[in-house]
């Protein structure tokens, strides 16, 4: 007769697939657990952790780490269900280094009450931090600044290791400002979420203590979503783990696309090698999508050089053939998405099981007018998120301010809002005289000093500092009670509710965020205001799609990731747009663009359909367009082909193929050549790629133009031919 723990066991090995078993069984010792899409990586991630704490460990003792907030909630949810969930921690890799930084701040020299800056914060802060090392932020954008720094944080370098890196004036400059940066971070006891990350791996590599203890405490430890680790996860998770070994890293290099924003596929790529006794199983059945869209995604992938091996099958039905239309322009090809999709829906199709993805938000637009039209309900998943509203974040400044007066950034924010006759020249001169007496902005306004000098704004300033120690009583309350109480006192409330717009009632927001932390103090009784608000910093990224809504869903491929549909639409397969290139790269990372497509294409489950333009509108100008090389990998089976010209292969507008100009070996940076529209130009970057060739030319006016040079108008001059270069016209 089997024990009770012993059928529990039984329960989560049932109707398993054997390499699944075998990754749940797994106990002792390093695995690598490489998921392919739609191979039920949740399912086998969850009745692993409950396994564990079955056999060999007590709930407290399992970590399961994922990357979004909504995959970490299914996981909690599915554990649950299991019965073993109480105890254990599972969260997010952000989570768990804010919460561990609070409990271990004296280790980590900070203040336990930190803020945690969001984007559009920290943004603020690179600009003053640029302002203050005499840099014009219309040279030095903050929003290129804070991609610099981020990914130097993300691999671990402090603005001393960057600056030691640095090849030339430009990294120098960002060096000064990222030290700069870090110094307001500090004046403000404030961490932006690279910090979170970096400062945790920092503490884990130079605190054999603490380490020790937190090895002790997660003796297994299981990261999902491995593929998109930066060097802060990756040194955090090998810290964890580095006396009993026993990690569990799922992932598939396949899906790896966040590359630009710091990951490292390396990290799963050379899992074997940094755990030498290693287990690997391999998720090769899909479960998701049919056959042929499944033979189109793995035929696409097997372009890649940076993978590990594996072979995609399912014993779905064969389905329908993937389409691939070839359109006139962007508008055409809107309007045909729009003209199938209300097919789809005629034929009983659900609006919610349908997608549109494209590879840059700037595609969307004709889309939308083409559902417009079409009487089609769509909803975008992107824009202002809940906690990023401006309502809600005013509220959220007044508290961050009261649990830590050094946020500057929350304090200039809230000084006047709603108005009290503070203006920008007051609030200058307040920051000024607060640098000259060695306080901060809060303890100045809050001294009672005389501040007579600020004119007759000084009143007000008073008056305002006398409010924020009136609500500094909202301290020990729930959170629901301090919300209400300094909505109430600060005027938001009464402000908001004279404001409205055409989609949204301001004042609505501010009741949800009450229902929001309500919710949160019923899951969290021994919340305090401060666990509040980190989990509001930590939730305001969270994925903008509404589930179970009547409408289509327009995204990002990016935005897509983790998600699945009946119906899948990819739009804009251009050389350029996918793989996409920016304008002032001569290339960009092919395979992880190819990746990128893999992941879309894998997000169907019965339909798929990638469309492209002959000609696109960008920047302004109609511009003709040559078919994605990714087209071209396609399987020949299994795809049905519909193009403007019948006779042309892959879309070419003119029938024939592609092809270099016979002299190209004297195509070179400096040459001279003549384009049938805009004249003579020069050539300032020429590129031969694998695949396409890209030049650059810059014409007579200053401007410059890149094309796929197979298929650009143009020709090449000699020198002698125009003589001096003064003489360039166009």
């Amino acid at each position: 007769m089997q024990s009770g723990t012993e059928a529990a066991i039984g329960d989560l090995l049932e109707g398993l697939s054997e390499p699944q078993r075998e990754a749940v069984a797994h106990t002792e010792g390093p695995l690598l657990i490489l998921a392919g899409p739609g191979s039920g990586k949740t399912r086998v991630v969850t009745r692993r952790a409950a396994h564990l704490a079955c056999t060999v460990a007590r709930p407290s003792q399992i970590l399961a780490i994922t990357f979004t907030n909504k995959a970490a909630r299914e996981m909690q949810e599915r554990i649950a269900v299991l019965g073993v969930a109480h105890g254990m921690t599972v969260c997010t890799f952000h989570a768990l280094c804010a919460k561990l930084l609070r409990w271990h701040h004296d280790r980590a020299g900070i203040p336990r009450n930190f803020t945690i800056f969001d984007r559009d914060d920290r943004r603020k802060l690179i600009k003053k931090a640029i302002e203050e090392c005499d840099l014009s932020s219309a040279n030095w954008t903050p929003a290129v600044v804070e991609r610099d720094i981020s990914l130097a944080k993300n691999d671990m370098l402090t603005p001393d290791a960057y600056e030691a890196r640095a090849p030339g004036w430009r990294e120098e400059s960002i060096a000064r400002i990222y030290r700069q940066y870090e110094e307001l971070l500090s004046e403000m006891a404030g961490l932006d979420f690279d910090d979170l990350l970096m400062r945790m791996a920092i503490l884990l590599d130079k605190d054999d203590e603490l380490r020790d203890d937190l090895e002790d405490r997660f003796r297994y430890v299981l990261i999902d979503e491995y593929q998109d680790t930066n060097a802060s996860q990756y040194g955090i998770a090998r810290r964890l783990t580095e006396k009993r070994q026993n990690l569990c890293a799922t992932g598939d290099p396949d899906q790896s696309i966040y590359g630009w924003r710091g990951a490292n596929i390396e990290n799963i790529l050379n899992f074997e090698h940094d755990f030498p006794e290693a287990k690997v199983v391999r998720l090769e059945q899909n479960y998701r999508s049919t056959q042929r869209i499944l033979a189109a995604a793995d035929r696409l992938i097997t372009g890649n050089l940076k993978r590990k091996e594996k072979s995609l099958w399912t014993q779905n039905d064969e389905g329908a053939a993937v389409r691939v239309f070839e359109c006139e322009t962007g508008q055409t090809e809107a309007k045909r998405i729009a003209e199938g999709i209300s097919q789809e829906l005629r034929s009983g199709g659900a609006a919610r099981e349908i997608a549109v993805f494209y590879r840059v938000n700037s595609l969307s637009r004709v889309v939308e007018e083409a559902l417009l039209k079409a009487g089609i309900a769509y909803q975008i998943a992107r824009g202002l998120e809940f906690y990023s509203r401006k309502e809600i974040k005013d509220v959220l400044a007044y508290l961050r301010v009261l649990v830590n007066p050094a946020d500057e950034v929350a304090l200039l924010r809230i000084i006047n809002t709603p108005p009290r006759g503070i203006g920008a020249t007051t609030i200058g001169r307040l920051v000024e005289r607060a640098k000259t007496s060695g306080l901060s902005v809060h303890d100045l306004i809050v001294s009672g000093d005389d501040l007579s000098d600020l004119g007759r704004s000084s009143a007000k300033v008073h008056e305002f500092g006398k409010l924020l120690e009136s609500l500094r009583s909202v301290l020990n309350l729930p959170a629901p009670d301090a919300l209400t109480h300094v909505m109430g006192h600060s005027g938001l409330r009464a402000h908001y509710s004279e404001t409205t717009s055409a989609d949204e009632a301001p004042a609505q927001n501010l009741d949800e965020l009450i229902t929001a932390s309500a919710e949160y103090q019923a899951e969290h009784p021994e919340a305090t205001l401060l666990d509040w608000l980190e989990h509001t910093a930590l939730v305001a990224d969270v994925d903008s799609v509404r589930e179970g809504t009547g409408a289509v869903t327009l995204m990002t491929l990016h935005a897509a990731k983790g998600l699945e549909f009946d119906v899948v639409y990819i739009v804009g397969l251009e050389d350029g747009l996918l793989p996409f290139r920016r304008r002032d790269e001569q290339d960009g990372d092919e395979e992880e663009e190819r990746r990128l497509l893999f992941v879309g294409i894998t997000r169907a489950r019965k339909l798929l359909t990638l469309s492209h333009a002959r000609v696109r509108m960008q920047r302004g100008c109609s511009e003709r367009t040559v078919s994605s090389p990714f087209l071209e990998e396609l399987p020949q089976d299994g795809v049905e082909w519909d193009r403007v010209d019948i006779s042309s292969r892959r879309g070419r507008s003119d029938g024939k193929t592609g092809r270099l100009p016979d002299d190209i070996e004297e195509w070179s940076i400096g040459t001279l050549v003549r384009h049938e529209v805009r004249g003579l130009g020069q050539i300032v970057s020429l590129h031969r790629g694998a695949k396409r060739t890209h030049v650059t030319v810059r014409f007579r006016d200053g401007s410059e133009q890149t094309w796929v040079l197979e298929f650009a108008k143009l020709t090449r001059v000699d020198f002698d031919e125009v003589g001096d270069l003064d003489c360039l016209d166009s």
